[in-house]
């Protein structure tokens, strides 16, 4: 079985290093640093690499711990998390690489299967919820610590349990919850409390929404400009998205955000029926049916203009 070569694998590895997505979110940070704190209950050493977080992650136990890099030449084992595809480690790929052994750990339907070893679940709505299932069948005891972490990555990439929960996503919630972990502080402190950047983005965001399709669909974008004139940092565009979803109406929500040397990220969310994850996987991207992403590269316009024709398809 997948879970009892990982089991192996970990165990014979003396050098490790957890890898994640660039412009990392609450899934991918709280995942990685699930994980981490997790292999070094069972005695290993462990390297988390992420160069660049959103502000509103510094509550995570073990944050202290990330690192921008290491001048370790080749790990014997990398944990690849919440990373549908090696070319978005961007910086990163090299540790990856070079490991001895590749492990992907994923929740995306669109992952390429690019690690030796390859434990994908699609039905999870967050890589967290995944790892924590693999916890329990290693038998690691969960810790305060820990599952903080975990219940970060699943209530962010479930936006507080409104889109994605599946009835195991209540029943781990239930067991976090009885080792004293506060989801409701959680919830506040990575879903509603905002830094001065991410609220300067909302501000611009909402003061360029537009609709279409009769109000089904909001639109709105942030620049690199917007980003370098508020200081913003890899995440602090998060929940942007949500601002045209939750109006009411709309069925779909549609937020571009200017990544340098990519072009622009393309945000998915839908309410009730519409497919994301099918448009996003015509632009090269993935996800879940009402969650998804991609990258396009043209004009605001010509991105918005493609979005919009693949949505206008699956509209009631």
């Amino acid at each position: 079985m997948t879970l009892d070569t990982i089991l192996e694998e970990i165990k014979k590895a003396e050098t490790i290093v957890i890898l994640t997505h660039e412009a990392p979110d609450g899934d991918a940070i709280g995942s990685s640093l699930g994980i981490g704190l997790a292999l070094e209950k069972m005695g290993k050493n462990v390297d988390i690499i992420i160069p660049e977080y959103s502000k509103s992650f510094v509550f995570l136990p073990g944050i202290e711990k990330l690192k921008k890099s290491t001048d370790v030449e080749k790990y014997d084992l990398a944990i690849a998390l919440d990373c549908a595809d090696i070319k978005i480690l961007k910086g990163y790929t090299k540790y990856f690489e070079k490991a001895k052994t590749k492990i992907v750990i994923d929740h995306h339907s669109s992952n390429i299967m690019y690690g030796d070893i390859n434990f994908v679940n699609p039905v999870a709505p967050a890589c967290a919820q995944v790892l924590i299932g693999m916890f329990n069948y290693f038998k690691i005891k969960l810790t305060k610590d820990i599952a903080t972490c975990i219940m970060t990555g699943i209530i962010t990439d479930t936006g507080g349990f409104s889109y994605g929960a599946t009835t195991e996503t209540f029943e781990f919630a239930a067991e976090i919850l009885s080792l004293g972990v506060n989801i409701s502080e959680i919830f506040i402190k990575a879903l509603r409390t905002k830094n001065k950047a991410n609220f300067e983005l909302t501000k611009r965001a909402m003061d360029r929404l537009e609709f279409f399709e009769d109000g089904k669909v909001a639109f709105t974008y942030i620049t690199g400009q917007d980003q370098e004139e508020v200081n913003a940092v890899p995440g602090d565009h998060e929940g942007i998205v949500d601002v045209g979803k939750n109006i009411d109406d709309v069925e779909v929500s549609i937020f571009l955000h200017e990544v340098k040397g990519k072009g622009f990220k393309i945000s998915l969310r839908s309410l009730e029926y519409v497919n994301v994850a099918s448009i996003a996987i015509m632009f090269g991207g993935g996800g879940h049916i009402k969650a998804a992403g991609a990258y396009g590269n043209g004009t605001i316009e010509q991105i918005r203009d493609k979005v919009l024709s693949e949505v206008r398809k699956q509209l009631k």
